[in-house]
């Protein structure tokens, strides 16, 4: 609320966490490639905050979390989706996404 009046504005979080597995990875380094990789190419292509997040010690799993602000719910579910399809496209063949959890959070609402 700026200058003490209220716009009506909503903000949208979908939050996704992704749990992976990489059967290839034989050591943590192999696995970090991986991981590390997907990691930079959320954030640089869709333009999305995304983190390892957990299992960090696990040589053949890992998770993943990356979300998504915007004003309109639908929006936020589409890209939502379009990054899942991102991260299958980009897991092929080296990882598969095994559990995927996502959390929305509308704050604002009347």
């Amino acid at each position: 609320m700026a200058g003490g009046q209220d716009d009506g504005g909503r903000m949208v979080t979908v939050s996704v966490l992704l749990t992976l597995h990489i059967p290839g990875a034989q050591s943590l380094k192999e696995k970090r490639a991986v991981v590390r990789s997907l990691v930079e190419r959320i954030r640089a292509r869709l333009n999305l905050s995304a983190a390892e997040v957990g299992l960090l010690d696990r040589i053949q799993a890992a998770r993943v979390g990356f979300a998504i602000v915007s004003g309109d719910i639908a929006e936020a579910h589409r890209l939502a989706d379009d990054a899942r399809r991102f991260v299958d496209s980009e897991l092929l063949g080296r990882a598969e996404v095994v559990r995927a959890e996502v959390e929305e959070l509308v704050m604002g609402e009347d």
